[in-house]
């Protein structure tokens, strides 16, 4: 029974990675047949990460079909990025306040975006970089001090990473732009400037993830 539980949570985790990271993208129909074969494991693992994936929304099941990878929701970018922003631009003027914190954040912040950069140098993949790209932002978010909303931060993570590997999909030359607009946003935190990091940073969500420069001020 042990060795079930262990496989099911493993190929819970790998086929949760591959939609996150795009290369399960929303709308394909995939059976237990498939990943039993690509992973290397009976049907019943996989029967048990699928039904856990589709509690948590990420798949749909379709007796004798397959699963389908529930595609991104219409409105669902604009109501994450909406969200994020709102976080972040809080954290940022609560560390603004503080100098010493500030000095910390932007540390944190330019040691990311060196990895960002040797990344890219290397020609990693987009699964890669939404991961560093996720931790940027988390990284000012978690430098606010609000234990509340760093936890429901937390919750638009994995949406987060995969809306960023959608738009590298996408548009793989934007990776450039992104590592470019992080370190604006690194800067503008370290001239305590909130007012243009406000604005940069929903400039930059809105043009990473393809929604125009309407919505919500």
């Amino acid at each position: 029974m042990s060795k079930v539980l262990s496989a099911a949570e493993s190929t819970y985790r790998e086929v949760k990675e591959l939609i996150l990271s795009g290369e399960l993208p929303g709308g394909e129909l995939i059976s237990e047949g498939e990943i039993a074969s690509r992973m290397g494991v009976s049907r019943t693992p996989v029967r048990e990460a699928f039904l856990r994936l589709e509690t948590e929304g990420w798949m749909r099941l379709y007796p004798k079909r397959g699963a389908l990878v529930v595609p991104v929701a219409e409105g669902e970018a604009e109501h994450v990025v909406d969200a994020r922003r709102l976080v972040e631009t809080h954290a940022a003027e609560a560390v603004a306040a503080d100098p010493r914190a500030r000095d910390a954040l932007v540390a944190a912040l330019r040691e990311n975006l060196d990895r960002q950069r040797e990344l890219v140098g290397a020609g990693g993949d987009a699964a890669a970089f939404s991961l560093l790209d996720a931790d940027f932002h988390r990284t000012l978010v978690r430098a606010g001090g609000n234990p509340l909303l760093e936890s429901f931060y937390d919750t638009l993570r994995e949406r987060q990473r995969r809306m960023t590997a959608h738009s590298l999909a996408r548009d793989p030359e934007q990776i450039t732009k992104i590592v470019d607009d992080h370190a604006r946003l690194a800067d503008l935190i370290a001239a305590g400037d909130t007012t243009a990091f406000t604005t940069a940073v929903r400039t930059h969500m809105r043009e990473v993830h393809a929604l125009g420069q309407g919505g919500r001020r």
